[in-house]
Parts: C-alpha cells; sequence; structure tokens
C-alpha cells in the first residue's frame, strides 16, 4: 500500500482527550459541545476513577462511562470514546453491553477503547484485581474475543482462563455494523501482537516519529505471523498541543510531557505538536509520513489552554481535511 492509498483508507483526523479530573461538569458539557463544533473528528475521556499524574489522588474524578454518555448528548458529528477504558476495570460481557448501549444513544459515533490496565494505586484501593502483566494481558487478549464476539454474533461461548462465557447475547447490537475496537498501549512482544489479532485502531502517547514508525513496524511483523494485513488499523497518537503559545505555557508544557515521559522538556518537544503554523505543519506531515492518521490533544486546564484548540482547529484541521 503506497502512502497515498494508505491515507486514502485512514483520512487525517484530530481529536481531544478531556481528563475528567479537577473538572465541573458545566465546564467539560461546554467544552465537548464548542470542540464538536470546531471540526474536531473525536472526543475522548478516560477511564480512571481517581486523578492520574497529580499531586491530590483524592481530588474530584467523574467515571468515565457515565460522564461519556451523558456527553454524547451534548454532540453531534465527532466520534467518542475513552482513551482507553481499563479491561481490569470491567467484566467483558458488561463493557460489551454497555458499548452497544452507547452507540445506540450516541447515533452510531462510539469508538471502543481498551487497554491492559495500568494505575495499582487505583487497582489496591478500590478493590479491583491487578493481576500480574502477563495475567493482564492475557484478560486483554480474551476480553477482545468476547466482545467482538458478542458486538457482531448471535451468541458467544469463550472458556478462558480469566473469563468464562456461555451462550452470551447482546442485544441491541450497535447501529455500526463494525463498532471500532481501539486497543492502547506499546508492550512489542505481547500488547503489540493483540493490537495485531484484535483492534481496529491503535492508540499511543508521546512519541516521536520516529519511534511511531519503529513501532508500526513491530505490528506489521505481528500482523505477518497472526496473518492479519495491518495497515487496516488506524494508527492514532495522543500528543500535547500547543500552538502559538507565550513562550511560558510552551515551556511549562514542555516540562509536564517531559515528566511524563522520563525525558528532558528538549526531547520532549519532539512528542508535542508546538510551535507556529508551519511548525506544526511540519511535525505532522512527519508522524503521517511514519504511519500516523488520527492525532488526539491531551487537554487537561490549566495545564493546556482551550484558545490552543480553538486556534488550531480554525487555521490547520481544515488544510488537512482537504487534502
Amino acid at each position: 500500500m503506497t502512502e497515498e492509498e494508505f491515507v486514502d483508507k485512514h483520512p487525517i483526523r484530530f481529536g481531544v482527550q478531556t481528563g475528567q479530573q479537577n473538572i465541573e461538569w458545566e465546564q467539560l458539557r461546554s467544552f465537548w459541545a464548542k470542540a464538536d463544533g470546531w471540526g474536531y473528528d473525536s472526543l475522548w475521556v478516560f477511564d480512571h476513577f481517581y486523578p492520574i499524574f497529580s499531586p491530590d489522588p483524592a481530588g474530584p474524578c467523574m467515571e468515565g462511562w457515565t460522564l461519556l454518555s451523558a456527553l454524547s448528548q451534548h454532540t453531534k458529528r465527532a466520534r467518542i470514546g475513552a482513551l482507553v477504558n481499563g479491561n481490569t476495570y470491567r467484566n467483558p460481557s458488561l463493557t460489551a453491553k454497555m458499548a452497544a448501549t452507547l452507540d445506540n444513544l450516541s447515533g452510531g459515533r462510539l469508538n471502543l477503547g481498551l487497554g491492559a490496565g495500568w494505575f495499582e494505586a487505583e487497582h489496591r484501593s478500590l478493590g479491583f484485581d491487578f493481576k500480574t502483566l502477563g495475567g493482564r494481558l492475557n484478560a486483554l487478549d480474551e476480553s477482545c474475543q468476547i466482545i467482538k464476539g458478542m458486538l457482531t454474533q448471535e451468541k458467544t461461548t469463550l472458556h478462558g482462563k480469566h473469563y468464562n462465557v456461555v451462550d452470551a447475547i447482546c442485544n441491541p447490537k450497535p447501529i455500526q455494523k463494525n463498532l471500532p475496537l481501539m486497543i492502547g498501549g506499546h508492550g512489542e512482544k505481547v500488547l503489540l501482537k493483540i493490537v495485531a489479532k484484535h483492534a481496529d485502531m491503535w492508540n499511543m502517547g508521546n512519541a516521536d516519529a520516529a519511534e511511531m514508525k519503529r513501532l508500526i513496524g513491530v505490528i506489521e511483523r505481528h500482523g505477518d505471523t497472526v496473518g492479519r494485513n495491518t495497515d487496516e488499523i488506524e494508527k492514532t497518537l495522543m500528543l500535547a498541543l500547543c500552538y502559538k503559545a507565550p513562550k511560558q505555557r510552551e515551556e511549562t508544557l514542555s516540562s509536564i510531557v517531559a515528566m511524563m515521559a522520563q525525558t528532558t522538556p528538549d526531547r520532549a518537544r519532539e512528542m508535542m505538536v508546538i510551535g507556529n503554523k508551519q511548525e506544526c505543519v511540519d511535525k505532522l506531515e512527519r508522524y503521517i509520513k511514519a504511519g500516523v492518521t488520527h492525532f488526539i490533544f491531551l487537554h487537561n486546564p490549566p495545564i493546556t489552554a482551550e484558545e490552543d484548540i480553538q486556534a488550531f482547529a480554525e487555521d490547520i484541521i481544515p488544510q488537512f481535511h482537504s487534502s
């Protein structure tokens, strides 16, 4: 598949993830409605019960699925989802039923995000089984089989190590004939093989173009092993946006990304869409050449600014949507 054919199959898309911590409902509702109108293709919550990367884990944090259901009623065109749901928090049969219901409520706009789960302190505190790393990955693989079966088949049975479902039924089915399953993560031996087997979308966070190209190559090699053309998988990237911003905000956001990625602020800039219009366009084009077609910007006020997200939508999104 040539670069032109790949982009034709997976149009360039832009989204925003709003972590629902330390924020009030009306702020989120208002922002989602505006971002939907600005032309963003996708809008996302996260799936945590406590604030993450925060000095105060006891701060306010709304539950993701109920929040997403409410937000779906305040948007009209953007696709919606959680980036990504922790598989360890819910039985996969429950996840399938919730996904099918929300797809109906949203008019067929749901992307179902799923990951192995990582926030150990949250699991320990709230009583979720954290399992071993291998256990979480094996459970994710089983969940993908159960969920995809329930969303598409009349009945689903799986006798696994972690889940046992017998003639599981999901009725009503989603509006979408193929509700996209997004898997998030980057473990090269196991997680990316699960991506190659099951995912319609793959999400990675805080990576530069060279690393994205390398990881996409890993997915392709796993695809050869499992017998799947992984060009079918939409490659998505969550990253920070700092568009035409004051130097102080650029420095602050670069430092925060550096802390999250455990690198230097200068190196962190390579993992961000940051700077003036031409700098941002050049960065996006490097990612697109590496195989990324869906960019999801993290919005966590006051660390990030709504004005950047609006200006980017007005100045840059039309250029990529029309190309």
